[in-house]
């Protein structure tokens, strides 16, 4: 009797540290959501195991598409059951009224960030932290061409002189899909918005039998290169890039192109909040894992001293200022936003 009287409290005191390294291992971590693929394993090789090494705090990775993660997190925080911590949304989606219904108020946490001369002026701003640039563009195979390489959108529509099959993305954002059929179409590159979706429903209907893929996601779009479902696509740089790397034969058009970027978001009632924040902040606080990332992905990062740790070719390939000026379209966030819900519904009814 004395025995076990004496080996309860043992017992108890394990049962007690065995909560308490729990608890701990709980508050030790955080969720990050991420398209997948090669984009989360660029991010987890140069950011999250760097992160982690020094700071102890696992990062999970969970995989979702850009529309699923955005349903989510509103989902979340209307039931209060919060269990993502942050992701990353799109510039234009984080500009939007409904983006503050969900995200974290960073004017606090940014004020250390502003007006440092490493960093770009809205490194990070209310609605979320830049991850990094980068673009919506078109690619191709360049063996399956006779006569040149494509390089506008026109191009695109061409399937006499460019033949084979065709990829657009299909996911909440059909944007960019538009405003594609309508440069297509002549519009000039300063007239594009607002964009007319009834013209650019009806450019589209001249090339839609040639989709051979309507992707969901990057992997998706990678994919579906890898298998030559089609010859010309409309893709994002860093996935076309991840495709370069593998050694397969693709180019890109940066006279086809719209400049994009994503914002690093915390959802309102993240569990591991403070370790979202200091995942946040070492981003940015690190040049040199935002050009290996970008070196990776091809983006342009935050930092300016990222971009000059980056080598050559990577920083050639980057979207210039000259670039800028004379192909790239920088979206209308503000027109796209305030009309994102009619697009969507004529883009459903179109699709069907």
């Amino acid at each position: 009797m004395t025995k076990r009287i004496e080996i309860r409290p043992l017992l108890l005191a394990a049962c007690l540290t065995l909560v308490g390294a729990g608890v701990s291992h709980a508050e030790k971590q955080v969720v990050i959501a991420t398209t997948g693929g090669a984009y989360d394993a660029a991010l987890r090789k140069f950011w999250f195991e760097p992160f982690t090494e020094e700071t102890g705090i696992n990062v999970v990775s969970v995989a979702a598409t850009n529309a699923e993660m955005r349903a989510k997190a509103s989902a979340m925080v209307k039931t209060g059951n919060v269990t993502w911590d942050l992701y990353p949304d799109g510039e234009i989606q984080a500009s939007a009224e409904t983006h503050r219904l969900t995200s974290e108020d960073l004017t606090e946490f940014c004020k250390p960030f502003q007006g440092r001369p490493d960093l770009v002026d809205d490194a990070c701003v209310t609605a979320g932290a830049r991850l990094f640039s980068t673009a919506t563009l078109m690619a191709y195979d360049p063996t399956g061409f006779k006569e040149g390489s494509p390089s506008s959108w026109a191009d695109m529509w061409d399937q006499a002189k460019f033949p084979g099959g065709r990829s657009f993305p299909n996911f909440d954002d059909p944007w960019r899909v538009m405003a594609a059929a309508l440069l297509a179409d002549g519009v000039p590159r300063d007239k594009l918005f607002p964009l007319d979706v009834d013209r650019a429903l009806k450019k589209l209907d001249e090339i839609r039998p040639a989709i051979s893929l309507w992707w969901k996601t990057g992997d998706q779009s990678v994919q579906g290169f890898r298998n030559g479902d089609y010859s010309i696509g409309q893709i994002w740089l860093t996935r076309a890039n991840s495709l370069k790397a593998e050694g397969r034969q693709i180019a890109w058009s940066k006279q086809a192109s719209f400049l994009v970027g994503d914002r690093l978001t915390i959802i309102k009632g993240a569990p591991n909040r403070a370790n979202a924040l200091k995942l946040v902040g070492y981003w940015l606080d690190h040049p040199e894992a935002q050009a290996k990332v970008c070196e990776e992905l091809l983006c342009t990062p935050p930092s300016r001293k990222a971009i000059a740790l980056m080598s050559p070719a990577a920083r050639a390939a980057l979207p210039s200022d000259d670039d800028i000026r004379d192909y790239i379209v920088i979206p209308d966030a503000k027109w796209i936003n305030e009309n994102s819900a009619t697009m969507l519904e004529r883009w459903n009814a179109w699709i069907r």
